[in-house]
């Protein structure tokens, strides 16, 4: 007859249970943990959000994600390893963002670096223009405009126009010259020296 498995209780929850259930513990008569791993791992969990909530610290709640997916603690949303850049230096392999989060924080970073504004104030740009590029009043507005000298944001533009203008140096003649040559009324050079011709007044 097969003797019985070698038991233990727990101080924590009062169980007996099997000496698999409980830890190591070099300090103790028998080797093991008074408390089961179970227990021990309660403890540690409230003892993580105690410290947590003292220091005004946010309280990461456990969620379970099922295998071959993350849950990205920006958006909250549970999603496939597909929708998340690699980062050999993780434990996981993964990024701590999703590839959308990682576009937006992407996109605000640009803004703040390259522009001084922020998301809210682009948008509020946008929205005084109804939505539309101040020049064509077509296309939607999307790209930001800047005086490449002053740094000035001038407005929001469709890609077309933004490009249109950098491509005429952002010069304010060459865009008049543009226009009156549009209107069928463009200037005739006139030569004043060798290679030398004077523009229109």
């Amino acid at each position: 007859m097969v003797g019985r498995l070698p038991e233990k209780r727990c101080t924590g929850c009062e169980r007996v249970l099997l000496l698999a259930a409980f830890a190591r513990d070099r300090n103790r008569l028998d080797g093991l943990q008074v408390r089961c791993r179970e227990c021990v791992a309660e403890y540690s969990a409230a003892h993580y959000r105690r410290r947590r909530e003292a220091e005004g610290k946010a309280v990461r709640e456990k969620v379970d994600v099922p295998a071959g997916h993350k849950l990205c603690r920006t958006c909250g949303e549970i999603k496939p390893h597909g929708e998340w850049h690699r980062n050999a230096s993780a434990s996981d392999g993964f990024s701590t963002r999703c590839k959308a989060c990682r576009a937006v924080q992407g996109r605000q970073g640009h803004l703040k670096r390259q522009y001084g504004m922020t998301e809210a104030e682009r948008d509020a740009m946008v929205a005084s223009q109804k939505g539309l590029c101040v020049i064509c009043l077509k296309a939607p507005a999307v790209h930001v405009d800047h005086c490449h000298e002053t740094g000035r944001v001038r407005g929001v533009l469709c890609f077309n126009c933004n490009s249109a203008i950098g491509k005429l140096g952002d010069d304010p003649d060459a865009v008049r010259r543009a226009a009156a040559y549009l209107e069928g009324s463009s200037w005739k050079p006139t030569l004043v020296a060798p290679g030398v011709y004077q523009l229109p007044s």
